[in-house]
């Protein structure tokens, strides 16, 4: 299920002090495990592959588990993001700092984060607690992300100082501007009421401004990259026509084979933005589904896919993104499904099933926004055209 990519031969002895001193210890986050049985000499047969593999030699037994291989993608500053990461969005108080620490302690090198999801001190107490802990890996080798939610335009650096504190770190791999559309920077509830009080909308020069804001941080060392969030390819246009000096890394999206954002991604090609899935699996666990909503996990193609792979539905659809090369970050708070989740890249989809997978005709978009809809103008308003992707 995996390919070999060479082959070490190695020979060696192992004394009883030796043995008397080791210690069998697995590394967080991955590494070389080894388990001595006896003294002696042995001979190993080193695999490396694409994925973990476990060796075994004997006589005497060791056991060496080698890391799969954390598939990334090159965003046009020349920074790397892994394609594979957890999102907190929806993870309540008293469970995010758990599942945080759960994902770094599996191996997970990629954490999503923003301001709106309400849970950023407890993420940054599991941050804290992570990294200061011994065999944790350090944290420049984990990708940190989160954003700048939509009543924080008007006080971009403020914004961005007061989730670093929060967060107990000195700087962000990705900031992103969590969506085009701006709320009164005094508004109680963060977002506008369902008459419409508070919403100030898009506007396009508006967006420049706030997008000159975030370069700063950069500048200032706050922040590696900046990007944005929920961006139709028209605001992705219209924000690159006032001629930014940097260009977005990313745009986050939600995306997944009921909504592909097809022209989406073209357009974010074209000007070496890469497009990154939320809700890769459609959003199970909201709070707000409606009644006849759609079940993506439950579909038949890609049952029929994992059923072929021996692995989970949910691993598929995350490969199917990855693979497409639009990195995933599903949530989830349950230790077992963390886990799980992560095994989606020892998933390798072939031609077939990424035809069958791109060929899926079900259009459904599950995170719909409405909130940021001005009152009278139609769902898509505020996503020019690409509403079902």
């Amino acid at each position: 299920f995996c390919s070999v990519k060479r082959v070490s031969v190695i020979k060696g002895s192992w004394s009883r002090d030796q043995q008397r001193g080791h210690k069998h210890t697995t590394p967080r986050g991955g590494g070389v495990v080894c388990n001595v049985r006896s003294p002696g000499c042995f001979t190993l047969l080193l695999l490396h592959c694409t994925c973990t593999c476990i060796v075994l030699s004997a006589p005497p037994l060791l056991i060496f588990k080698i890391n799969m291989e954390y598939p990334s993608v090159k965003l046009n500053n020349g920074t790397s993001m892994p394609s594979f990461g957890l999102g907190t969005w929806l993870s309540q108080p008293g469970e995010v700092s758990a599942a945080v620490k759960i994902a770094l302690n599996a191996g997970y090198k990629h954490i999503d984060g923003a301001s709106c999801y309400g849970n950023e001190v407890e993420v940054g107490q599991a941050y804290n607690e992570y990294f200061n802990s011994p065999g944790a890996v350090k944290r420049q080798d984990v990708y940190l992300v989160s954003k700048l939610w939509v009543k924080d335009f008007g006080r971009v650096k403020e914004a961005c100082q007061r989730q670093l504190k929060q967060l107990q770190l000195d700087y962000l791999d990705l900031y992103l501007m969590h969506l085009p559309f701006e709320v009164e920077g005094d508004h109680p509830r963060g977002i506008p009421d369902e008459d419409g009080t508070g919403l100030l909308g898009y506007d396009a020069k508006r967006v420049s401004e706030v997008w000159a804001e975030m370069e700063k941080l950069v500048d200032e060392g706050l922040v590696k990259s900046i990007g944005v969030s929920n961006f139709s390819s028209k605001k992705i246009n219209t924000l690159l026509a006032s001629s930014p000096k940097i260009v977005p890394a990313t745009n986050q999206v939600e995306l997944h084979p009921y909504l592909p954002q097809k022209a989406l991604l073209e357009t974010c090609k074209q000007h070496g933005i890469v497009l990154t899935a939320y809700s890769p699996l459609g959003g199970p666990g909201r709070t707000d589904k409606a009644d006849d909503e759609l079940n993506l996990l439950e579909d038949e193609i890609v049952t029929a896919i994992a059923k072929k792979h021996s692995c989970t539905n949910a691993q598929v659809l995350f490969k199917w993104g990855i693979q497409r090369g639009t990195p995933v970050i599903p949530k989830s708070t349950n230790e077992k499904r963390i886990k799980e989740n992560l095994e989606c890249l020892k998933v390798q989809l072939d031609e077939e099933d990424m035809n069958k997978l791109n060929g899926i005709e079900t259009r459904y978009r599950f995170i719909k926004q409405l909130w940021a809809i001005t009152p009278g103008n139609p769902v898509d308003s505020i996503w020019d055209g690409e509403y079902l992707g």
